[in-house]
């Protein structure tokens, strides 16, 4: 938000011996900010009747960190085979799964219906034909359209390939009415890293106003709203945090509302992933090369496969140089790795302490879509994960790629097909 000062305590002290040990680079999480987190937003929604979050497994699937999230209660949200799979490993069943996926397959289907099913959340109206067997609970994927703008990131929702548009939702949960499906609920999800606590109200309120209003025309009861993901957090020093407590308080007043006029009180479901892990997460990697020409560049032994994100997007991820915090000298340089591709970079014309080969960079508030995104052009390798445990302790919860990973894909049976 960046890095909390109590990461920081409890890493830099010991981070010579966990990079003499492991090597470099890695991710390395913290428990102990993960689970404040999660206890922060429990604590939010607590005046709610029915709160919970399904944590996004895109943002880090690791089942270290899952099995961290079922600890608290938290379910799970889903767009893949993969997810759905590594969900029920950590002990995942039935309606603590959340399916949300885009142009779902037979297959993503007929995985969403195992071992006790999930919550299937259908993003188009032309799947309610292609799901195999109808489920008993069942939520839709709003779009607004034109009645809401999207942030700055997500876009705006009539240019979203996500969501059933406003006209086809009450003919949705008509058609899903007389296909027998008995239980309801409804999901949006229009921001992402969204730190203005009011746009999330705002959300809160259309999603109430639009279940009232398909109630009243199918005489059906929702049992929850989901409210998405997009919990923004602040990846650059000096940026206000994302205030929470408001955004719980001033929700609940919406939900005791609704309450009030209708004699019910629908669950609150959310599926925040970055706000959950992204600022307990770094990324650490070793210098390992100068390079002065119309630039100074500051060579890595990670690059972009390891954090796509300054590349893809330009983010920003503040960086610390272990042991040089208040550096007398500092310079202007781009922090580069070694991918042949001009925009694998961390950093662009950033002033940091003036960084020698051997020195260590903290790479800061990669906990979500850091390793998640990693990719393998130029046979590039993804690192390993660690985990700073609650008790001070650090666990190997991802072995590093090998290149016999690299190639395992081509050691198959012959398969030639004469058409």
């Amino acid at each position: 938000m960046p890095m909390s000062q109590s990461y920081k305590t409890r890493l830099f002290p010991v981070l010579d011996k966990i990079t003499s040990h492991y090597g470099t680079p890695f991710h390395i999480y913290d428990e102990m900010g993960i689970r404040q987190t999660g206890e922060n937003l429990k604590k939010a929604f607590a005046g709610i009747d029915c709160f919970r979050e399904y944590y996004a497994v895109k943002a880090l699937p690791n089942p270290k960190i899952l099995s961290l999230m079922k600890d608290m209660g938290f379910g799970f949200d889903c767009s893949s085979i993969a997810e759905l799979r590594l969900s029920r490993r950590v002990g995942g069943r039935g309606e603590e799964i959340m399916f949300t996926s885009n142009n779902t397959s037979e297959l993503d289907f007929i995985e969403a219906a195992k071992d006790g099913g999930s919550i299937l959340n259908l993003d188009d109206l032309n799947l309610l034909a292609k799901v195999p067997v109808m489920p008993e609970l069942m939520s839709f994927r709003y779009n607004p359209g034109a009645k809401r703008s999207g942030n700055e990131i997500i876009g705006n929702p009539t240019e979203a390939k996500y969501g059933i548009s406003d006209d086809q939702i009450i003919d949705a949960y008509r058609q899903a009415k007389f296909l027998g499906v008995q239980r309801f609920g409804i999901h949006t999800m229009l921001a992402s890293n969204e730190l203005n606590h009011e746009y999330m109200v705002q959300t809160s309120r259309m999603l109430l106003e639009l279940i009232a209003d398909v109630s009243a025309e199918l005489d059906i009861t929702f049992e929850f709203i989901n409210i998405g993901g997009g919990l923004g957090i602040p990846y650059e020093p000096g940026i206000a945090e994302l205030d929470i407590e408001a955004m719980g308080r001033q929700i609940t007043e919406l939900f005791k509302s609704f309450r009030g006029q209708h004699g019910y009180e629908p669950a609150l479901y959310m599926e925040s992933g970055r706000f959950m892990t992204g600022p307990h997460g770094v990324l650490v990697t070793t210098a390992i090369n100068r390079k002065d020409i119309y630039r100074t560049y500051v060579g890595v032994d990670a690059s972009m496969s390891c954090l796509m994100r300054p590349g893809m997007y330009g983010a920003y991820h503040h960086i610390d140089v272990l042991g040089q915090d208040g550096a007398a000298e500092t310079e202007i340089v781009d922090v580069v790795g070694s991918l042949c591709e001009n925009n694998d970079k961390f950093a662009v014309q950033r002033r940091l302490p003036k960084i020698e080969d051997g020195d260590i960079l903290v790479i800061q508030d990669t906990g979500a879509h850091g390793s998640a995104m990693g990719f393998n052009y130029n046979g590039s390798l993804r690192p390993k994960e660690l985990l700073l445990t609650g008790e001070g302790k650090v666990e190997l919860i991802r072995r590093a790629e090998q290149v016999e990973d690299y190639f395992a894909t081509l050691d198959f049976e012959p398969d030639l097909l004469k058409p």
